[in-house]
């Protein structure tokens, strides 16, 4: 494997399992707290505002690490 291939498969291996842990620790108790099945859906589109605010997190952390690099490193 190419160091390039690496590097996919980390970040995919990576990607799946933050989907997996945002399914498990966000959806599932989303959709558990209701009972009927328009309440559930609405509860579980409602998670997307919170995947939406997690990936911005990460977006703005990841840019601040590679802007703020130079002093970092030294």
């Amino acid at each position: 494997m190419t160091n390039e291939a690496v590097t996919y498969l980390v970040g995919a291996c990576c990607g799946v399992f933050a989907l997996a842990a945002f399914i498990a620790f966000i959806v599932v108790p989303a959709w558990t707290s209701y009972s009927k099945v328009w309440e559930r859906l609405a509860a579980t589109f409602l998670t997307l505002y919170v995947l939406a605010a997690l990936l911005l997190a990460g977006t703005a952390a990841g840019a601040a690490i590679a802007y703020y690099w130079d002093r970092i490193a030294a």
